[in-house]
């Protein structure tokens, strides 16, 4: 049952997997048309790449991308673990990528600044950086808690489904197991051959046959003896 229950719906992780897909698009697409709605961090021209927003944007989103579709797809339960495992360090880099990349880079990718005013500048961070990676967070750790038990629809699940394949072991061994077994061939002229033994006759029919064969035998002698008595006296 240990193997049956690593496999996992695909329904446990559909929800999730769909809204980390969709959030990581968003965060991958929102700096390159972001700039069409004057939503944007510097430079604000639309589909263009900086080195900024390939470490702190792209990369990211590649990852929440790829742990929805792990979570989405895979029937196994460790895969879809990773999946999400995935996706929550894809968000803490959303979150706090710029400040982490200042512990080995000696000039860190920068993200840019916002465009607008203080409460459209709060709105860009929120969107692009903290609140998103948030999100993520929060999304791929519920996935993370359902993943992780194993709850009794698992347990019946796997319980059917070894159910399932001794049912079809047992078929498949039934059809070798009537077919007769074929006498072995012959290697040569010394081989020996098995015959199947006569039956051997009730004592009631054996005892008939040598009731009626007693007479036979006594007219015979006797036949036989008158015989020699004409040959005598002929003599």
């Amino acid at each position: 049952m240990a193997r049956t229950t690593l496999r996992v719906p695909r329904s446990r992780g559909a929800f999730s997997g769909v809204l980390l897909i969709l959030l990581g698009i968003w965060g991958g697409l929102v700096p390159m048309v972001g700039p069409y709605l004057h939503y944007a961090y510097t430079p604000d021209h639309a589909w263009t790449v900086t080195n900024g927003r390939i470490w702190l944007e792209f990369a990211p989103a590649a990852g929440a991308v790829l742990g929805g579709i792990m979570m989405l797809a895979s029937k196994f339960r460790h895969t879809a673990l990773a999946g999400a495992s995935l996706a929550v360090i894809s968000g803490a880099w959303f979150a706090f990528g710029s400040l982490l990349s200042r512990l080995w880079m000696h000039t860190p990718p920068a993200a840019g600044n916002p465009v607008g005013g203080s409460f459209a500048a709060s709105i860009e961070q929120i969107g692009f950086f903290t609140g998103l990676g948030a999100v993520i967070i929060c999304v791929a750790a519920v996935a993370l808690g359902r993943l992780s038990v194993i709850s009794v629809r698992d347990i019946r699940l796997a319980e059917r489904a070894e159910r399932e394949r001794a049912e079809r072991e047992r078929t498949e061994r039934e059809p070798a197991e009537r077919e007769p077994a074929l006498p072995a061939p012959s290697t040569g002229t010394g081989a020996t051959t098995t015959t199947t033994p006569a039956r051997k006759a009730p004592l009631a029919v054996l005892t008939r046959i040598a009731s009626r064969s007693k007479p036979d035998d006594q007219t015979t002698d006797t036949g036989v003896t008158s015989r020699r008595e004409r040959v005598s006296s002929g003599t």
